[in-house]
């Protein structure tokens, strides 16, 4: 209920409403995270429990950039990355990017994830890995509307013919959802579920239901996941061990395998070579 709050106090009733990264991109909520409460944030600082609450409450592909946070909440670029570096630090946050699964190219996109529930480096190595924790002490969540929902529910705004109920939505959803299940995007969907439509449909509900399994994809091949977390501060990319909260070692001012070496300056490397040509001279 304080986040709430909070979260109301930093957006206007006239406010609009916050926009969406561009699509692939954004914010990406973590799995097994526990139910909300009002007390999620309370070990952080005030000002980052605002924060952290604000986006908590924003829905995946938010645009959740520091410039975009900047135009919406009252805080500065500066405060909010040093804000958005102590949620990383407190276990809420992880930077990265991740390879599109089943897109058939070799394109990568930035990432986002954000946790609720705070989580210890141990865990989000897990989580790059691609091995999805289970946390089975947790409470079950209360039920929310899924992606495909949503876009079920929005279909009739593409083509008011295909109109659907809340009870439909909610019956033809699981099918809806193996489509995302094996990488399809939502413009993938709509244009499978709205091209060529008939002029006249009298059950719009079944329409749907045939063509989502009948022009279901074929499963992609079983891929590994390919995550790679970055540096907080310099953005350098690195397997999770290398940045203990989310910070590469050179950053955190110890010395390391994530330290790069120095390249040589000319007249060294010219030193090195008379010492390798030394010997055969001698031969000579």
């Amino acid at each position: 209920m304080a986040d709430a709050k909070l979260s109301a106090a930093f957006r206007p009733a006239h406010a609009d409403p916050h926009p969406m990264a561009n699509p692939g991109y954004g914010k990406r909520s973590a799995p097994g995270q526990c139910p909300r409460t009002a007390h999620d944030f309370a070990h952080l600082p005030p000002r980052e429990a605002a924060i952290a609450a604000i986006l908590d409450r924003l829905p995946d592909g938010a645009d959740i950039s520091v410039k975009t946070l900047a135009k919406h909440l009252p805080y500065g670029q500066c405060a909010l990355r040093t804000a958005l570096n102590m949620l990383q630090a407190a276990g809420h946050l992880r930077r990265g990017s991740e390879h599109v699964r089943g897109s058939g190219s070799a394109r990568w996109v930035t990432r986002t994830w954000f946790s609720r529930t705070a989580r210890d480096n141990a865990w989000w190595a897990t989580f790059t890995r691609g091995d999805v924790p289970e946390d089975s002490d947790d409470p079950p969540q209360r039920p929310t509307r899924s992606r495909a929902f949503i876009l079920l529910a929005a279909l009739g705004r593409t083509a008011p013919s295909l109109s659907l109920s809340q009870a439909d939505c909610t019956a033809l959803a699981p099918d809806a959802a193996r489509w995302f299940e094996g990488g399809a995007t939502e413009q993938d969907l709509l244009r499978a579920l709205t091209a060529g439509l008939p002029p006249v449909i009298h059950r719009p509900a079944a329409l749907v239901r045939s063509r989502l399994t009948a022009k279901l994809p074929p499963e992609p091949a079983l891929r590994p996941v390919l995550r790679v977390l970055e540096c907080a501060k310099c953005g350098t990319p690195g397997r999770p061990g290398a940045l203990p909260d989310g910070v590469c070692g050179p950053c955190r001012g110890t010395s390391g395998p994530a330290q790069r070496a120095r390249p040589l300056s000319p007249a060294a490397v010219r030193a090195h070579a008379a010492t390798a040509r030394a010997p055969l001279s001698t031969r000579r």
